[in-house]
């Protein structure tokens, strides 16, 4: 697990100005990694690292300083617009190229005239999804969201027995991720009216979204090798916001006995940054569990995933109806959570796991956190979960009420972390909007 160093100093400067602003997502103590183009000029993806509202373009920077040969190499694919390269990096490689960029961002640096030219607003970029994800993997991590999900359906047994021994998950669709801003129609499928034997083939009557993290692997094990729980934070390269859209009314229908296929299927979202695991440490918090509950079995525990396994990260929930678009009225917030207190499982757990049967992960591969619900009811990561099943509608400050998402409405989600010794460390946001069906 990352040890802190001098790139978490709070009292770190950089020379660029806009990343000492206060509630920067990406000051220089972050240094998260998105891939994009300069949207104006469609001149070809490479890697850029962010700071305050500005990104480093490593295209322009390698050529731009003499670095020191290790650091070349490693920024050639960077330009190239290849950070599973990076990722694929030892743990020790990617903190001294941390250090590094660092060093160069940093008052007072030699580089601050060349690098200066390097950079480019964030407004001006168009971003991609961060890096090639060949495979993805959704779990079920937060126990108050399975707990409050399973209540709607299982109201005499909402948690099944298999939960708080078994990391829960289903291998999603990862052609269908696409990067913050893309907005998707409303899917079409078969739903089962309440009353009705007969499903109808209609839009998405209860479309909702899912408040979760992305987990990027940086890994490869050989298939029938698994990751230990000693390894698995050396298979974590960083996080990212993750919108796991959810058909309801579809996903009822169809989800027995083999669990989520279209209902998920047809759009995920993500957030354009990967802030890495280095980052994240000064953040890290103890893993624990209840004492009259089951500890996990030997294989998913370790005596660093007890001392620092967790994460203590604020995520929130935002959204800007159609409406409220035109109004010029911003976004309102629907909910917040802890990242700590709404797993039941850490991240290393969930590769050991993964791995345990022999499964061969590979670098870039993308785990979904599954839905970050806190223990109090104003604090789900869903729509299924705020509006009781849609049986209690939210009533926004406009006067519009929602149980379920309508056409136009956009869903933002936010994650940070804070604390009293330390510089915030954001994630930036991830957003979509609602768009209508298409005819059918």
């Amino acid at each position: 697990m990352t040890q802190l160093n001098k790139t978490h100093d709070a009292s770190l400067k950089s020379w660029v100005t806009s990343a000492q602003a206060l509630g920067c997502d990406f000051p220089i103590q972050n240094l998260p990694f998105g891939r994009f183009q300069i949207a104006a000029k469609k001149d070809g993806w490479r890697i850029g690292i962010a700071i305050g509202d500005q990104i480093l373009d490593l295209r322009q920077a390698l050529s731009a300083v003499a670095w020191q040969a290790d650091i070349t190499r490693m920024l050639a694919p960077l330009a190239a617009g290849d950070l599973n390269a990076h990722m694929a990096e030892s743990a020790g490689n990617r903190s001294a190229f941390r250090a590094a960029m660092s060093q160069a961002l940093s008052s007072g640096s030699p580089h601050e005239s060349k690098l200066a030219a390097c950079l480019v607003a964030q407004s001006s970029a168009q971003m991609s999804v961060p890096c090639r994800i060949g495979d993805y993997t959704d779990f079920f991590t937060s126990i108050h969201h399975a707990t409050s999900v399973g209540k709607l359906f299982r109201p005499d047994n909402p948690l099944l027995p298999n939960y708080k021994y078994v990391p829960i998950g289903y291998h999603g669709r990862a052609s269908s991720i696409n990067v913050s801003g893309t907005n998707f129609k409303r899917p079409v499928g078969q739903i089962l009216p309440p009353g009705q034997e007969i499903p109808l083939f209609v839009p998405s009557r209860r479309l909702d979204y899912e408040l979760e993290l992305a987990v990027y692997i940086s890994a490869s094990n050989v298939q029938g090798e698994p990751i230990a729980m000693k390894d698995a934070e050396d298979a974590l390269f960083g996080l990212g916001l993750f919108n796991d859209w959810s058909a309801r009314d579809v996903q009822a229908w169809e989800y027995q006995p083999l669990g989520p296929f279209l209902a998920k299927s047809f759009a995920s979202t993500v957030s354009p940054w990967i802030v890495t695991m280095e980052a994240l440490a000064p953040f890290r918090v103890p893993f624990t569990r209840p004492a009259d509950d089951p500890q996990p079995l030997p294989y998913l525990t370790s005596m660093a995933n007890s001392a620092n396994g967790a994460i203590n990260m604020t995520l929130e929930v935002w959204l800007q109806t159609g409406a409220m678009a035109v109004a010029g009225v911003d976004a309102v917030q629907l909910s917040s959570s802890n990242f700590a207190d709404a797993s039941y499982w850490t991240l290393a757990q969930l590769v050991a796991h993964h791995t345990v049967n022999g499964c061969n992960l590979q670098v870039g591969d993308m785990f979904g956190s599954g839905t970050q619900s806190g223990a109090k009811p104003e604090e789900g990561g869903s729509l299924l979960e705020l509006s009781k099943g849609g049986k209690q509608a939210l009533v926004l400050p406009n006067g519009e009420q929602r149980t379920f998402l309508e056409d136009g409405d956009s869903v933002i989600f936010r994650g940070y972390c804070t604390s009293p010794n330390h510089a915030r460390i954001g994630l930036g946001e991830v957003r979509a909007t609602v768009l209508p069906a298409r005819a059918i």
